[in-house]
């Protein structure tokens, strides 16, 4: 018996190990673990077609990764294109809940950004906002879209 009892309680380590790395693959696939008031929004482009709604004609590709980073006690939200030598954009005038919720009046910066708002994480579309199309795709999925695996023709339309 003392052979079953150390089977046991390796195995027990071993579905501790599993369920703990796959709580971590899911909350980094969800970005629930970020740095504070931060938030990014990750891109699907439409190569060799054009997007009709949701969907995509041609090739789904990774597209870009907007973040947006609030300061709550400032009232401001800052955003930029996460790999892109484009400054970065500014909103002043916030109302802040957290990184995942607030909402911005547009300024100048609003055409360089996708949203004046988020909530619950995701970017809340205002077709009367002057700012930037995209499509969103989930953080898992834009890294297999990075690295060529595309499958199905649809991502978030805004």
């Amino acid at each position: 018996m003392p052979g079953s009892a150390k089977f046991i309680r390796t195995s027990l380590w071993v579905a501790l190990a599993v369920a703990v790395a796959l709580l971590g693959l899911t909350a980094w696939s969800n970005d629930f673990i970020t740095l504070q008031g931060e938030r990014t929004v990750y891109s699907a482009v439409c190569q060799q077609g054009v997007w009709v709604g949701d969907r995509c004609t041609g090739v789904l590709a990774a597209g870009d990764r907007y973040r947006f980073r609030a300061l709550k006690p400032r009232g401001e939200v800052f955003f930029w294109i996460s790999g892109s030598p484009e400054r970065s954009g500014r909103f002043t005038e916030c109302v802040i809940t957290d990184g995942r919720n607030w909402t911005c009046k547009a300024n100048a910066d609003a055409p360089r950004s996708i949203t004046l708002q988020l909530s619950g994480g995701r970017p809340v579309i205002d077709p009367a906002a002057n700012t930037r199309q995209f499509h969103a795709v989930s953080k898992i999925r834009w890294v297999l879209l990075k690295y060529g695996l595309s499958f199905g023709d649809r991502a978030a339309a805004p």
